[in-house]
C-alpha cells in the first residue's frame, strides 16, 4: 500500500501540534514553578532578528492549518494573530488542531499531482500537491515546531527528544 498524501499530513500535523501544546504546558508549569514570569518565555527569542516564541506558534498553527486546507483544496480558518498570553497561545494551537483532525482522506487523496498555489506578498509560488508538502509545507511546520521547541529549551524549560517527539507521552513498544 502506498502512502497517501492524507497520511504524510494530516495525523503528522495533529501530533506535532498536541506535542506542541503538551511542550507549551511544561514550559508554563517550569516557569510558575521557578517563580519567574511565565510571560516572559513568550517573548523569548533565538536571536534578535528571529520571532519570539509566540510568534513561533502562530507561523505553527498557519502551517499546519494552511497546509492541510490547501492539500483539502478549502480555504484555511481565519486565525488572526492576536495572542499575547499561555491561554490565548494554548487556544490557538486547540484550534488548530480541531481544524486538522476535521479533514477526511477523501478531501486530501486522489490527485497528487494537482497544482497548489500559494500566494505570498512578493509572489506566487506553484507545487504539485506531493511536492507542496514534502517539499514546502512540512518542513516549514517543523521548522516553527522545532524553534519553539529550542526557544523553550533556552529559557531552561527541562525539555528532551521525547518531548518533542511523542509530547512527553510515553509510547507503547
Amino acid at each position: 500500500m502506498a502512502l497517501s498524501l492524507y497520511d504524510a499530513s494530516i495525523p503528522g500535523y495533529a501530533l506535532m501540534l498536541k506535542n506542541l501544546a503538551a511542550i507549551l504546558e511544561k514550559a508554563e508549569a517550569h516557569a510558575t514553578a521557578g517563580g519567574g514570569d511565565p510571560a516572559a518565555y513568550l517573548d523569548a527569542r533565538l536571536a534578535p532578528d528571529m520571532a519570539p516564541l509566540t510568534r513561533q506558534v502562530q507561523l505553527a498553527s498557519d502551517a499546519a492549518k494552511g497546509g492541510a486546507a490547501r492539500l483539502a483544496g478549502i480555504a484555511p480558518p481565519s486565525m488572526p494573530d492576536t495572542e499575547t498570553t499561555w491561554a490565548e497561545v494554548k487556544d490557538r494551537i486547540a484550534r488548530t488542531i480541531a481544524f486538522v483532525e476535521s479533514i477526511k482522506p477523501e478531501q486530501v487523496n486522489g490527485d497528487d499531482n494537482r497544482i497548489v498555489e500559494l500566494v505570498t506578498p512578493s509572489r506566487t509560488l506553484s507545487f504539485t500537491a506531493r511536492d507542496f508538502l514534502l517539499q514546502f509545507s512540512l518542513p516549514n511546520f517543523h521548522f516553527h515546531v522545532v524553534t519553539a521547541y529550542g526557544l523553550l529549551r533556552q529559557q531552561g524549560v527541562p525539555l528532551g527528544k521525547m518531548d518533542y517527539l511523542a509530547g512527553g507521552q510515553t509510547q507503547a513498544a
